[in-house]
């Protein structure tokens, strides 16, 4: 089976190899790359095959933010997890607007790190509790009620919230994945925002989706 080649952004050394030592131990994992300066990953990254990158938010040189947008515009379909401390909420939009595709708390366990890349890497997205109960609150999609949704576009949002990607709700709803596309492009529309990250957040602050 192949590995999935994930790079490490994280300008805090100790962190950053504390958490390649993890990767390093878990089977079907690689990093590839690894560096304190979001430039240089950037400057990198067209010559590096990279599935995952686990990005910090808050870097010195370039934000994680700025390197998450500038590392999509090279390589777009890129799969960005930010790397977060529970205190950077003023962030978290920022980072779904430059279009990361979940968080993970840097205390997180070595098991949540896997299941959170892996979930990543199939399409899916990964948020803790915590972190989508925030974004719930602070994300700046519109409020709702400004189209309503029908139900099959309910049903899909929910799936999609609960982390399926478009094949498996195509399979699991008997629909045509084009279909399920269609219907993610419908709800994105409707309900103002750009990426799978948003629309969870909206879902959960307009209480389509429960997080309890």
């Amino acid at each position: 089976m192949e590995k999935i080649r994930i790079a490490v952004i994280d300008d805090h050394d100790l962190f950053r190899e504390g958490i390649i030592l993890v990767l390093s131990q878990i089977d079907g994992f690689e990093v590839v790359f690894n560096t304190s300066d979001g430039n240089r990953f950037v400057e990198a990254l067209a010559g590096t095959s990279v599935d995952v990158a686990l990005m910090d938010i808050e870097m010195p040189v370039l934000s994680g933010a700025l390197t998450t947008q500038k590392a999509l515009e090279v390589k777009p379909e890129l799969k960005v997890i930010a790397l977060t401390m529970f205190s950077d909420t003023g962030h978290y939009t920022q980072m779904i607007q430059a279009g990361a595709r979940g968080f993970i708390l840097k205390k997180a366990n070595k098991f949540e790190l896997e299941q959170a890349i892996l979930s990543v890497h199939r399409g899916g997205t990964c948020f803790s509790q915590e972190i989508l109960q925030k974004l719930a609150f602070r994300y700046n999609g519109k409020s709702g009620g400004e189209e309503e949704l029908t139900t099959r576009e309910v049903e899909i949002m929910v799936l999609i919230c609960q982390g399926h990607t478009s094949q498996e709700i195509s399979e699991r709803l008997h629909i045509s994945a084009k279909t399920v596309e269609t219907h993610r492009s419908n709800l994105f529309l409707k309900a103002g925002v750009r990426n799978v990250a948003g629309l969870i957040a909206w879902a959960v602050r307009n209480q389509y989706y429960s997080i309890s």
